[in-house]
Formats: structure tokens, sequence, C-alpha cells
């Protein structure tokens, strides 16, 4: 019979699930599996020059596929190195496999001396859902079999697999499997559960019968792909909707019925609505917990919870009516239900809702006509998200600049918006758009990038350069870690500590590695900037001089600081 390596037997795992791309670093423990995929066909090993911004590409490859991205990194510092970039997917509950490997079987568990020992299992218990020792050949692919089941069922998330030096390197025949290799259908759920039958009725009763009800979209819209549903349900029901930040994209927002997460709009709905369907989400900090000033009392305001895993359910908050089921299959069956009754009419309070976002936003909208030098934090995002279309997808990786973008860079399409939004993670940008425009290069890649976020991972331009990405990144260049520099500021009275850089010309980093690069400080020159960028052909970094004194006191930031710093002891005693 044909004998294979351990290393094979994990590829051809890999190409069963139809994995197309692996991210990572390599390393000699890693021989067999490197040329394993190399002699595939079927999958591509896609070289980083950090294993986070390889984790990173892997969470982005999942969040715009909704298939699990994979990753790896080789023993100790590969697999340590690995651990930022597989933090945000986590905070995130975005399905990513983690290939590391190990020193040899007889070596490990407990270590004892050896060169790059390390305790993998244990680094990354508390940023995985779920995680293995691959402790003998025969357990391959029953371990990497369970390890995707762990990743795309229930709550997704990462999961690790730590593969020891000599398992990928032993030849043995396939006979000897615990499980052979087969397809997914096999072996993990491919058809997602249908909520229980009478609560679904139920909540759809109490939809029909609100005065003003309410639509609010978690990630688990954007993960089980019920974004068809969500809107349609929601303009039967002639529902008020808003989204989590990071469930974005889940309406276009400029849909009669959206509200921009955390607005004046957002919340006047979410204060005044009697029923709120709740669609896979938690109600985190940036959802103010479901609480008040955000929401209205529990006690005068109706929860209906769709969730996939039942340990969401009233997180945060007590809930009327909890139904556990995914949430596409779940909509699909209460869409039925509703629209056997006659489509509602436009709500009054919308149109209020309407008026108080839109009150709001004018002088956003009009800070982004600025022509002022340096240029407005705002026009730079009115110009980038402008110029881009509809169904770009869009990064945003910094501090106060994430809180800018919140304002005018409008998001009109399910799955093209990454942002890490639970963990507010430096150093995504970089990572994500290779990975995003891996996923999809038939559309067009935006990144947002603050200037100090941009440097965690400046060194993946080589990896965008070597592989022919024609991405942007947008560079908002004030010469500091802003978001902590503002804190500084309103909290010390501008004593300053580690928050300042010296100016650095991002865009001859660009031209040293071989990319396209410029620098803009004059608000009038960042159009043509951008045409400029997408005719080369090339990724692409402009770096965009912005006001520093304006780019420190973003709008809503002491909202945000508010809810990070909720029962710490100010300076002054507030």
């Amino acid at each position: 019979m044909t004998k294979h390596t351990g290393g094979e037997i994990v590829t051809n795992c890999l190409i069963e699930e139809g994995v197309k791309y692996v991210f990572g670093v390599p390393g000699d423990q890693l021989y067999p599996l490197l040329d394993a995929i190399g002699n595939s066909g079927k999958i591509k090993f896609i070289t980083f020059r950090h294993e986070q911004a390889a984790a990173h590409a892997a969470d982005a490859w999942a969040r715009t596929t909704g298939e699990p991205g994979v990753c790896l990194g080789t023993v100790g510092p590969g697999a340590a190195d690995l651990v930022p970039g597989v933090y945000p997917a986590f905070a995130d509950s975005i399905p990513m496999v983690v290939l590391c490997a190990q020193n040899q079987s007889w070596r490990i568990y407990p270590d004892h001396g050896s060169t790059q020992g390390l305790d993998q299992v244990d680094l990354f218990r508390p940023i995985t859902k779920w995680r293995a020792n691959v402790s003998h050949w025969q357990r391959i692919a029953h371990l990497v079999h369970w390890a995707f089941r762990e990743a795309t069922s229930g709550r997704p998330g990462p999961v690790h697999l730590d593969i020891p030096a000599d398992v990928l390197y032993l030849k043995c025949e396939d006979s000897t499997l615990e499980d052979g290799i087969v397809s997914r259908e096999r072996y993990r759920m491919t058809r997602p559960p249908v909520g229980d039958p009478e609560l679904i009725k139920k909540a759809a009763t109490m939809l029909m019968g609100a005065k003003f009800p309410l639509l609010h979209a978690g990630g688990g819209v954007l993960a089980s792909g019920a974004w068809k549903e969500f809107v349609e349900l929601a303009d039967h029901l002639q529902a008020a909707v808003t989204t989590s930040v990071g469930a974005r994209g889940a309406i276009p927002e400029d849909h009669p019925l959206s509200l921009v997460p955390a607005g004046f709009g957002a919340i006047g709905a979410q204060c005044q609505a009697d029923v709120v369907l709740l669609v896979g989400g938690r109600l985190a900090d940036l959802d103010f917990w479901g609480r008040p000033p955000g929401w209205a009392e529990a006690a005068k305001q109706k929860l209906i919870q769709i969730d996939i895993a039942p340990e969401m359910i009233a997180h945060n908050r007590p809930v009327d009516m909890p139904i556990v089921g995914d949430a596409k299959s779940t909509l699909s069956e209460i869409l039925r239900l509703v629209k056997g009754k006659p489509k509602a009419k436009p709500r009054p309070e919308m149109k209020d809702c309407r008026e108080a976002q839109d009150g709001w936003l004018a002088d956003f909208v009009q800070q982004g006509k600025s022509d002022n030098v340096p240029i407005h934090p705002l026009r730079m995002i009115r110009d980038v998200r402008d110029f881009f279309p509809r169904d770009a997808i869009s990064i945003v990786d910094g501090g106060n600049i994430a809180v800018w973008a919140i304002y005018l860079n409008r998001i009109y399409e399910p799955r093209t918006f990454l942002w890490p939004s639970d963990s507010g993670h430096l150093g995504v940008g970089t990572g994500y758009a290779i990975g995003a425009k891996l996923a999809h290069p038939e559309k067009e890649v935006y990144v947002i990038s603050g200037d100090g976020a941009f440097m965690f991972n400046v060194q993946e331009l080589e990896t965008m350069r070597r592989l022919k990405l024609p991405l942007t990144v947008v560079i908002a260049d004030d010469r500091a870690y802003g978001m902590i520099k503002a804190g500084q500021k309103g909290l010390y009275g501008e004593r300053y500590v580690g928050v300042d850089f010296i100016d650095i010309r991002y865009d001859r980093l660009a031209e040293a590695t071989g990319c396209f690069g410029v620098r803009v400080e004059r608000p009038q020159d960042l159009r043509p900037a951008l045409e400029r960028a997408r005719n080369s052909g090339l990724p692409a970094i402009i770096d965009v001089v912005i006001d520093p004194a304006v780019n420190l006191e973003p709008p809503d930031f002491q909202s945000v600081a508010s809810v990070w710093l909720e029962g710490c002891q100010l300076p002054g005693g507030e």
C-alpha cells in the first residue's frame, strides 16, 4: 500500500477541506508539511516575514469568505509569534486552524531541556476555542477533522494543533490511520441547526405586534451568511436596523432602515424600540452592554435573542425570548411566518431617528470637505471612501483613525469590512489586506491605518510586492500614537510619555520594497494620488500628513474612553 509522511496526511486533509492557502513562516521541523503542500498542486503556501501577519491573513480569509483560514509556525519562536495574530480572531469569533510544529514527541510534555522547548498547547489555551497535541501518526486525520469541526461549529473560533516533528516526518501506510481522510460532510455539521419552532412562532408574533421593532446584528449574521434574510425581515417589519461595529455590512449603510452604529440615530432607536431582535451578538462594551444609556431599561423593552451558542444567551442582559439556533436558518423561519402578514407601514419613529442621525453626521460631512493644511482626518476618510467602489474591501487599523473612520467610511456590502472590533488590535492592516486580496482578487482592497499601527507589520510590504497584489494602504500620519496621546492630553494636562515619533517617509519605505509610494500634504492632492496608486498596478502606500492637533480630538473619543476606563479612579477624582 502507499506510504505517506505525516506532512502529506495533514496536507491531504487540508485539500479535502478545500483549503487554498496556508499562511506562515517556514521552519525545519515543518519540512515534510511544506514539501507536501508544495507538491500538492492544490494548496499554495504564502510566506510572510512575521508569523503575526500570517495569522492576520488567515483571519481575513475567514472574515471575507466564511471558510476557516489556516496559518502555521515552527516550534518555539514561530508558535509564539503567531499569538498576536490569533488573539484578534479569538476575540471576534473567527474560525482559524493554527498549525504548529513541535519538538519530537519523546522530548516534550514535559520538556527536558530541548532547544526552543515550549508548552505550545498551554500557550494557545487562552486564545483558542480548542487545542490538541497530535501525539501519534495514526491520529493525524482524526485530529485535523476534529480541529475543523471545532473551528466551525457553535460559536466559531481559532483552534490549535501541536504536531511533533517526528510525527510529520514518519512515513506509514494509510491503513494505519485511526480515521481515513474523508469529506467534511462525513465528520462535521454542514446544515446548521434551526431554533425551536415554538419559540420562533412566539418571536414572530412579538415582532409583528411591536409598535417600533428594532433588529440588531452581531457578527453571527455575517458568519452564517444571513444578511439577505436579516434585511428582508427588517424591510417587511419596517424595523429600524443597527449593528455592532464589527458586523457592519450586514445591511447597506445607505439603506433607509439602517442607522450608523453607536450614532445618535442608532442610540435613539435602541432606546425607543419596544421589541428588539438581537441576532448573533452578545452586546459587548461598544454596544453599551445592551443597557442604558445606549438602550432602554430591560423592564421596558422586550429582547429576543438568536444565537448558535447557548452560553451567549443573556450574556450581558436578560432576555425575554432566547432562541438557540443558526442565524440564517432561524431568521428564515421567522421571515416565513412574518411574511404571512401584510408588510408594515413606515414607522414615524424611524423618521425621527433618521433626522437625528443626519443632524449628527452633518458637521462631520462638512469637516470632510475641509481644505485645511495639514489635512483634516475626515477629509482623508471622505476622499478615500468616495474613491473606491461600493464593494471594495475596507480595512481599518489604528486607534483614533478608527474612531474618525466610523463617521464617513460607509460600508455597503457584507464581509467587506475588516476591523478587530473586540480586541482593538494594532497592526492588522497589512496581513488583513493580503488575506482579503487573495480571497477576492476581483475586488479592490484598501486600508485606512494610523502610522503607529502600520509600523507593527511594515515588513509585509515585501510580501505584498512578491505576491504582486494591487492594494492600497492609506496612512494617517500624525507622528504619534494618537489615541494614547489624546488620553494623556485630557487626563494629565499634556504630560506626554511614550507617544511621539519622528517623521518617517512611509512612501519611501514603499519604494524601497518595489511598491508604489507617495506622500500627500495637501487635500487636493489625495485623489490624484489614489488614481496614480491604482494605475500603478502595485501595492501602494499613500502617506497622508494629517493635522496632529485635530486628530487628538475625535468627537466621540470621551465616550469610548469612558467605556474602556469605567470603574477606574481617574485623575482629579472623576
